[in-house]
């Protein structure tokens, strides 16, 4: 049979996703009366749902395997329109109106929404130097996150100083504590980094949530102050539209000194580290100056991001800064794309605000979430928008066109 292997496939696949969602989709319990409503119906949804994708995603991947396109036709639509000026520019253009449009358009609880989300942009285009562009997997990044927050807090706390005097002094410090945590792991990688970044985090987690002379202990810190604005007394609702405009300004300042290392011979660097060690020390390039250098500029960006939080919340506790925070800022660089700048902001919006837009589900949001996390995981495993490298053609006509 012509289809018979896409048909098997496609049944395993049904079956799969019928037992993954069996005890929510099925299974009801009453509790008012105690009694247990099986919901049958679900069942056939689910399986001829499951079914139906599977084989039609089956019969894609055939032809796309067997036909024969360019490397072009082969590229995905997104990377079309970064890679064609004559779309991408008036597409920029029209986002960047978007952008400066969008607090005046939509409601309170929208800005604050979206200022969440250009935080996380921050965050991650703060990870991917240390993870997409120098691979070295930190999975206690939130702990720079953390030392940001804080040091805006308690330094304001005991000494009044403002938010325009902390953000660069927080930056350094979380540059310094980066460079703290990189200097013992310099001859570590892969899971043993990951172990000791983890272990980093949680205890300075713990630190802070049971010093409670130094930072107040799992009770946090609160009435922390929102970034003046030449003296002005702002409402809430100006604050938050000037929080958005700042964090919109700081977040295109990270874009363009993120673009800017990794075009440059630091970045080349990382880039080479990342792909081989032993190959890149070979070459010349001192790789504990390249670690350190990572780890300090991505600690960097977080610790700015960790101010901007403490600023928009005026409360921080240790429970803001678990490991589900490393873990979310890690998704974001995975999904987007591993040292994709385009797609690590496309990420970071889809990972912060399909959550809260999908609030119509009630119980189902968050599985919904997951289910779609795991899809793109599985069927687009570079990344919403896969970093691709230059490539350099050589054309004889090049040569004779100049002689």
């Amino acid at each position: 049979m012509k289809y018979a292997c896409e048909l098997k496939r496609s049944t395993y696949m049904a079956l799969w996703f019928i037992l993954l969602t069996f005890p929510i989709m099925v299974v009801k319990v009453n509790t008012i009366e105690n009694v247990i409503v099986w919901r049958w119906i679900n069942v056939a949804g689910i399986g001829v749902g499951a079914f139906v994708l599977s084989f039609f995603w089956q019969l894609y991947l055939r032809k796309k395997i067997t036909s024969q396109q360019t490397a072009l036709e082969k590229a995905s639509i997104l990377n079309r329109l970064i890679e064609n000026p004559k779309i991408h520019r008036p597409a920029l253009f029209i986002v960047g109106i978007f952008a400066l449009i969008f607090p005046f358009v939509f409601s309170h609880y929208q800005v604050n929404i979206m200022t969440t989300a250009l935080i996380y942009v921050m965050l991650g285009l703060g990870l991917n130097i240390e993870v997409g562009l120098a691979g070295l997997l930190d999975l206690g990044y939130v702990a720079f996150y953390a030392v940001g927050a804080y040091s805006y807090a308690l330094l304001n706390y005991h000494f009044g100083l403002g938010f325009w005097t902390l953000l660069p002094v927080c930056a350094l410090l979380a540059a310094f504590f980066g460079i703290l945590v990189g200097f013992p792991v310099l001859r570590l990688r892969g899971d043993y980094l990951a172990i000791v970044t983890l272990a980093f985090a949680e205890i300075l987690r713990l630190i802070l949530e049971n010093w409670n002379d130094f930072s107040f202990g799992p009770s946090g810190i609160s009435n922390i102050p929102r970034p003046g604005f030449f003296g002005m007394n702002l409402t809430l609702e100006q604050s938050a539209i000037y929080m958005y405009f700042l964090l919109l300004a700081l977040c295109g300042l990270t874009i363009f000194v993120t673009y800017r290392l990794q075009h440059s011979r630091i970045g080349r660097a990382w880039v080479a580290l990342r792909e081989d060690e032993l190959a890149c020390q070979a070459t010349g390039i001192d790789k504990t100056k390249a670690k350190l250098t990572a780890f300090a500029l991505g600690a960097m960006w977080a610790g700015i991001a960790g101010v901007l939080f403490a600023a928009k919340t005026t409360f921080i506790n240790p429970a803001s800064f678990t490991f589900m925070e490393s873990a979310m800022i890690l998704s974001i660089v995975v999904l987007g794309g591993m040292g994709s700048i385009p797609g690590i902001i496309l990420a970071a919006l889809a990972i912060i605000l399909l959550p809260e837009y999908l609030r119509v589900f009630s119980d189902y949001r968050m599985i919904l979430f997951g289910a779609v996390l795991i899809i793109m995981m599985i069927f687009r495993p570079g990344g919403l928008m896969a970093d691709r490298r230059k490539q350099y053609e050589f054309h004889r006509s090049d040569i004779n066109n100049k002689s």
